[in-house]
């Protein structure tokens, strides 16, 4: 405890870049206040502040403001959750989910959480997965649903659930007479899809398969929404990939074969300080998606490393 207050004491001056300000808004004297901070400098063997006419940080200074701006707040964040934990008052867990996640998929995973941490709310946000990385490094989201592979290093993954992606095109089209589809067989469609924004390492992988597949799409359409991606299949803009079929009767889902375009989905949360049941709902939600079917929990947790790959390739 004696050197998270040094670091507290630290950051004042740091602040103040004066010895005697920085004493009055603690509340102790200034001799106390510099013995401290000279006795923080012995014990890591660097010099923090240049005390000239002016006081200025050093470099190792700088460093030190930094990290221990990150440090005491990871430590101010745990200790305020292990007192709620003790009372039973855990803060609410905020989650982001991928817009495209349905509807049915969504309430179960709500359900079972209510009814397994009925003391936690579960407050989900419509988010991409670029934009849940991006909460995520800020603390402003405790857990996310990624679509994976993702360009981030850092997160603590739960169990990854792999899904067959499908075909949706129009009923009116000669491709719907099959009853299954292969990648070439979609050669002169164009492709409608996420924008690459949203997921950039799924978005590339997809297109790569694609290609090594014998499907170049010859056009790409970008929907957010997959009412809008519906629209535009409807409209003859291109084919969409999906995991099952839609409760649509103008389209129709064929499988692909070999299953050669599969999605993967896992939830995500920051390493240190990371709210208690953010593991357990990724267990959760895996429970959940794989009661579809067809999909499956992969075997072995993934590091989120911008190299995975997870759609087949040729």
């Amino acid at each position: 405890m004696d050197h998270l207050r040094s670091l507290r004491y630290f950051l004042v001056v740091a602040e103040e870049l004066h010895f005697g300000r920085a004493a009055d808004r603690l509340g102790i004297a200034q001799p106390p206040l510099s013995q401290r901070v000279k006795r923080l400098e012995a014990e890591l063997g660097a010099k923090l502040f240049d005390r000239g006419r002016r006081v200025t940080l050093t470099e190792a200074g700088e460093v030190l403001r930094a990290e221990a701006r990150d440090l005491l707040s990871r430590w101010d964040r745990m200790t305020a959750l292990v007192a709620k934990a003790e009372r039973g008052e855990l803060d609410a867990l905020r989650a982001g989910v991928p817009p495209e996640l349905p509807g049915a998929v969504l309430a179960a995973i709500l359900t079972k959480f209510a009814g397994e941490c009925p003391s936690v709310r579960l407050d989900l946000q419509e988010l991409t997965t670029a934009e849940q990385t991006r909460l995520l490094a800020d603390r402003s989201l405790d857990a996310g649903l990624l679509q994976l592979p993702v360009d981030v290093v850092g997160l603590e993954l739960g169990p990854a659930i792999d899904t067959p992606l499908g075909v949706v095109l129009p009923r009116d089209s000669p491709l719907a007479r099959r009853s299954e589809l292969a990648l070439a067989d979609l050669a002169g469609e164009g492709l409608v899809h996420a924008p690459r924004a949203a997921a950039p390492g799924s978005y590339d992988a997809l297109l790569r398969t694609c290609w090594d597949h014998g499907f170049r799409p010859a056009a790409v359409r970008h929907a957010r929404n997959p009412e809008f991606a519906l629209g535009l299949v409807l409209a003859g803009h291109g084919v969409a990939f999906e995991p099952g079929p839609r409760k649509e009767p103008r389209v129709v889902w064929r499988p692909l074969t070999g299953e050669v375009l599969r999605s993967r989905m896992a939830f995500a949360w920051p390493p240190s300080s990371p709210h208690p049941q953010a593991a357990k709902l990724a267990e959760i939600a895996a429970g959940v998606l794989e009661d579809d079917g067809v999909s499956r929990i992969v075997p072995e947790p993934h590091s989120a490393r911008p190299w995975d790959v997870f759609y087949e390739r040729s």
